[in-house]
């Protein structure tokens, strides 16, 4: 059994050093960006807090002691303290960022879905199919997404829908409404790329539209698709975070950080009680910070323009 033998430089005869592939590129700019490092090892940091902390605690979401446990400053049996309910506040935090952390992980994923799809059309087949679809974003940025979520958060209350079922409505309705941005980013990629040399060779081999858009295009818009998807997670987890503390979210008993930081909603608890709204309020801060750093790393990273 032969091996192949390694090509070799005609100066120096020996092995040539195969060139590095563009994602190794990309990694290594990325670990070099120490900002980018940092938020990446506090998101998962974050990501170990609510996943595996809930099983260590000795508490039940459900348990309540409002006799004995209400409002329960930060001590060594509750290491930040209770609430209104006698609930131990560090389980419900944990609990409450599998939520919130869910809620921004869907709603992208949804958005990229559409986007990206549509996108991809629009930009390949052009003319009439790019005026319907462009138009129809269009009237999508045009439309006051806040008041759209409120309505729709009432209509999920009139209706009844069970708490723990308004969250999967929550990632659907965001992620519909953010489509629009990644559909732009993907159409203006796909409109640059269609003209390249290796679309040509398509054409000539025959290849059917399908295969050129979901084989040859959107792989290279991946890059794009990333650095967007990153910084679309840490909109999804505000704005789920702003409409839990409306309470047209993620309503209780089921805990996100927003419905944490409601439970603050009196002069008295937010001067006296910090405990029950300053944890979760710093949760989002540090998530969100540290997506954003992540997003700005792999933009860096992943752009074929940047030098260093």
């Amino acid at each position: 059994m032969s091996l192949e033998a390694a090509p070799l430089d005609m100066k120096t005869q020996v092995p040539a050093k195969q060139p590095d592939s563009p994602w190794r590129i990309a990694i290594r700019r990325f670990t070099r960006n120490r900002l980018a490092v940092i938020g990446l090892l506090i998101l998962v940091v974050m990501v170990l807090f609510c996943v595996v902390g809930p099983w260590f605690s000795p508490y039940d979401l459900l348990e309540y002691d409002v006799k004995n446990k209400k409002n329960l400053a930060p001590n060594a049996e509750h290491w930040l303290g209770t609430d209104k309910l006698g609930r131990d506040t560090l389980l419900r935090l944990m609990l409450a960022g599998r939520i919130s952390l869910l809620v921004g992980l869907v709603a992208t994923a949804i958005s990229i879905l559409i986007g990206a799809t549509l996108g991809a059309l629009a930009g390949f087949y052009r003319r009439f199919a790019d005026t319907i679809i462009m138009r129809i974003a269009d009237v999508f940025m045009a439309l006051p997404t806040l008041p759209i979520l409120i309505i729709m958060g009432a209509i999920l209350s009139d209706l009844k829908v069970e708490p723990k079922h308004r969250v999967y409505f929550l990632m659907l309705i965001l992620g519909v409404l953010g489509w629009t941005t990644i559909a732009r980013l993907v159409r203006g990629q796909i409109l640059t790329l269609r003209e390249q040399e290796f679309m040509q060779a398509t054409e000539a081999l025959g290849l059917r539209d399908r295969r050129k858009i979901f084989r040859h295009l959107m792989p290279n818009t991946i890059p794009i698709i990333i650095v967007t998807a990153t910084l679309g997670v840490a909109g999804a987890i505000i704005a789920e975070s702003a409409l839990s503390f409306l309470g047209i979210g993620v309503v209780p008993p089921t805990p996100s950080w927003g419905n944490m930081i409601t439970s603050a909603n009196s002069l008295i608890d937010f001067r006296r009680r910090p405990w029950l709204w300053i944890p979760p309020g710093m949760c989002i801060l540090i998530t969100v910070v540290a997506i954003n750093l992540i997003g700005d790393g792999l933009r860096d990273a992943l752009d074929p323009k940047m030098k260093k």
